[in-house]
């Protein structure tokens, strides 16, 4: 869903760095991983100095943060020394920040704050990077910043030509699947689009500005509903409170729409869909969204999960399958999920002409992705979402 890269975004990244995709690292990249090797074993107090020094400095922030900062403490300036770490690859870096840059506008980020956000990762990294810093370092963290906040800002610049900052929706339905699994359906504000196997950020009323990824379960439909699996977790306010407080009635808000583990409709290959827990609700939505293409690819499913009565879904699956003969859906049971599919997939097969889409917990995905290469799939063909983000989906 992310918009080309205009050519000004694209000159940005050129400022950053001027190495491309060289074997060599650029002058200023090899100063700022310095850096980053260096704070990464005081990695907390870094972000604690940092909200500390934003929030002393500028006040009038701290409301676009949730109030336990512990929950998403240091998210922002993980996002930033992600950027910052990537500053050779262009390719890596212009899409990721200009999700950071759209994302960003659910909180209300407006240009005038990027300086002060700025300014506090100066002054942390100055504290806490003592061995490396120095003149140099600190003039190629400020040309980085410089750049990363302007492509960002340009990216949530054009987003608000075409979209809203957020979607308000309300509940319409509220299927408890298991005492810990909800299916959640809810019908927007205005028209949402988005592709099968994407996935928004989510906020409830309970939690004001507590965001948490989820996984459309479904293609766009014509009547506009959108649904969600949610599972809750120890400690997960959002998936707690969607789980057990929700109800038909009350109203969410949605951020824009991100990820790119969607099918590729111009080409006939064989898919081979790996999914954990709830990752199956991007799984079914792809499967929506091959048959609604009128497609007869062959399509292979292994939904894991740890008894059978955490396979809350397979009923719609196997009815999915009665009606589809290119499909083929087999359940797979046992603790140990990580390497349960894997093994099971290679126990089926071969796979090498077939695309590969995982989703499901960050270890599965892992194992997954090194079990796909072993047996044959290139790197290029298996999707699945940034891990990354796939932080906020516990939670």
């Amino acid at each position: 869903m992310d918009a080309p890269p205009t050519s000004s975004a694209r000159r940005k990244v050129a400022r950053i760095s001027t190495a491309g995709k060289a074997t060599e690292p650029s002058p200023d990249a090899v100063l700022i991983r310095r850096t980053l090797a260096e704070i990464g074993p005081v990695a907390d107090k870094v972000t604690s100095y940092f909200y500390a020094l934003v929030f002393t400095g500028h006040p009038e922030l701290r409301a676009m943060f949730p109030a336990a900062m512990d929950v998403q403490r240091d998210r922002l300036l993980k996002a930033l020394l992600t950027a910052a770490e990537h500053i050779d690859d262009p390719d890596v870096l212009l899409p990721y920040l200009r999700r950071l840059g759209t994302g960003h506008r659910k909180y209300g980020t407006l240009p005038q704050h990027y300086p002060a956000v700025g300014e506090a990762l100066i002054h942390a990294l100055t504290r806490y990077a003592e061995r490396s810093w120095g003149p140099e370092t600190e003039a190629a963290w400020v040309r980085a910043y410089t750049s990363i906040s302007q492509i960002m800002i340009d990216a949530a610049a054009e987003d608000e030509l075409k979209s809203p900052a957020w979607w308000h929706a309300e509940v319409v339905s509220h299927d408890l699947r298991t005492p810990d699994i909800a299916v959640l359906t809810v019908r927007p504000d205005q028209p949402y689009p988005f592709l099968a196997g994407q996935y928004t950020s989510l906020e409830t009323p309970w939690w004001p500005r507590v965001w948490r990824h989820y996984s459309f379960a479904s293609a766009p439909r014509q009547d506009g509903l959108l649904s969600f699996h949610v599972k809750a977790v120890p400690a997960g306010w959002v998936s707690n409170a969607l789980v057990r407080r929700a109800r038909p009635g009350d109203v969410l808000r949605l951020g824009p729409p991100a990820g790119s583990m969607v099918v590729d409709h111009s080409t006939d290959n064989g898919m081979l869909c790996l999914a954990g827990g709830t990752g199956i609700a991007p799984i079914k939505a792809l499967i929506e969204d091959v048959a609604g293409h009128g497609e007869r690819r062959p399509v292979e499913v292994f939904f894991g999960a740890r008894s059978d009565s955490d396979l809350y879904d397979k009923d719609t699956l196997l009815g999915l399958q009665r009606s589809h003969p290119w499909l083929s859906v087999r359940p797979v049971v046992g603790d140990g999920l990580a390497g349960q599919l894997p093994q099971a997939i290679g126990e089926h097969g071969p796979w090498n002409s077939y695309d590969a889409f995982i989703s499901g917990p960050p270890g599965m995905i892992r194992s997954g992705v090194d079990a796909l290469k072993r047996i044959g799939i290139p790197g290029e063909r298996i999707r699945h979402d940034a891990l990354e983000e796939l932080a906020g989906v516990a939670g």
